[in-house]
């Protein structure tokens, strides 16, 4: 089945993640479990979903964090620690947004990298082969070229309507 389109709320609000990022060239975005995730150095660190943000914090601050406003845990078991859904109104300001940015790059160098996961069927898989293309630009005799993707060009940083209020 295919997927929902999102709301124009919540490609507002990954516009916006996207604008706050837009600074480091080591963001990678993907869908993580039905959410919109930004990936900083190869580690989720903040996520889209609706109109929420879900944010990795340091475990250790757990208990400080989840009394705090506007925020749930995203395990309420406690199975992971560390991990908030922000509500719209814990991001509602500029001062309250910047927060939960700065908090999860600052997190981000320490947190821990999820182990990249196997392919399926790899070992059944017939062995790579390497493309040699020559100076000139031509392939040797059976070798195919994959489809370029086009560059885009990263979009121009963008003042954002999130905020009710400016601080």
């Amino acid at each position: 089945m295919p997927a929902r389109p999102l709301s124009d709320e919540t490609l507002h609000l990954i516009d916006a993640v996207r604008t706050a990022l837009a600074h480091r060239s080591d963001v990678e975005e993907r869908a993580l479990f039905g959410t919109h995730a930004f990936f900083v150095d190869g580690k989720m660190c903040i996520a889209v979903k609706g109109e929420e943000l879900l944010v990795r914090l340091p475990p250790e601050r757990h208990g400080e964090l989840q009394e705090m406003q506007n925020t749930r845990e995203l395990s309420p078991g406690g199975g992971m620690k560390g991990y908030f859904w922000v509500e719209p109104n814990g991001f509602s300001t500029r001062t309250q947004w910047s927060f939960w940015i700065d908090e999860a790059l600052a997190y981000n160098p320490h947190a821990k990298a999820s182990p990249p996961k196997k392919k399926r069927g790899a070992a059944k898989a017939r062995p790579a082969t390497t493309k040699k293309v020559t100076a000139a630009g031509a392939r040797p005799k059976g070798t195919t070229a994959k489809a370029a993707k086009p560059l885009s060009k990263k979009p121009t940083a963008k003042k954002h309507s999130i905020f009710e209020a400016d601080d």
